[in-house]
């Protein structure tokens, strides 16, 4: 697998063109936070041809940036999803350095000028606890061992796993349903069975999520952008 870029005339971003081995046709998405349009095309398919086509979807371009949800700041005053629920930001100027949830509001004490920063702290903290919990229940059921469980905030996925058994999650996880951060994790967990993504692989997914996972994967691809905005300037 191979990524270049180009610069397109009458397309509003950068193209990343990305030859896969496995890939049958070409794909288009926008990347809003890289600020890219990814296309993902057959190993052998012609540049020109494949940028052609790219250029011929202008218009399902415009309407995707369009219809990306506006950034949503870590700032005092915002609500944003926590675990599927909106939580209002509330900055306290007598607090000390602290935390407390309580009914839908988040007060966060300390300097206003570190506001920000906390809260993702915070979050990533919720994040990193709910997730190891989570994989680790899910992983007693499958019967596998998981070596590491990790967060941080990938560009476009939502959790990976290595052969060695290292689970790394996007944060933003907690900030989806409950129902979503468990089917992520019994995906990544169905992966120390089957590095693959094959029928034996999708009968232990579908096992380890307690029903079959399109609806999940479907609502969680529709949440995607909104989840992605939150702490974007």
């Amino acid at each position: 697998m191979s990524t270049a870029n180009f610069n397109v005339p009458g397309l509003p971003l950068p193209v990343a063109v990305t030859r896969h081995r496995t890939a049958r046709r070409m794909r288009l998405r926008v990347d809003h936070d890289a600020g890219l349009i990814r296309l993902t095309v057959p190993a052998r398919a012609s540049a020109k041809a494949a940028l052609g086509w790219a250029k011929e979807q202008r218009l399902w371009v415009d309407a995707q940036l369009a219809a990306a949800p506006a950034a949503v700041p870590l700032e005092p005053g915002a609500t944003i999803p926590f675990r599927g629920e909106p939580l209002e930001l509330v900055w306290s100027e007598t607090r000390r350095r602290s935390f407390s949830l309580h009914e839908g509001r988040l007060t966060v004490g300390g300097p206003r000028e570190s506001f920000s920063s906390a809260v993702e702290r915070w979050l990533r903290r919720q994040a990193l606890d709910m997730l190891s919990a989570e994989t680790a229940r899910i992983a007693a059921e499958a019967g596998v061992v998981v070596r590491s469980v990790g967060v941080g905030d990938p560009v476009s996925r939502w959790g990976s796993c290595t052969s060695s058994g290292a689970i790394r999650y996007s944060w933003r996880l907690i900030l989806a349903p409950p129902d979503l951060l468990r089917f992520v994790v019994a995906h990544e967990v169905a992966h120390r069975l089957h590095l693959d993504h094959g029928p034996r692989f999708k009968a232990v997914e579908g096992k380890l999520f307690g029903r079959p996972v399109a609806e999940a994967r479907a609502l969680l691809r529709e949440l995607a952008p909104t989840l992605r905005a939150v702490g974007r300037s």
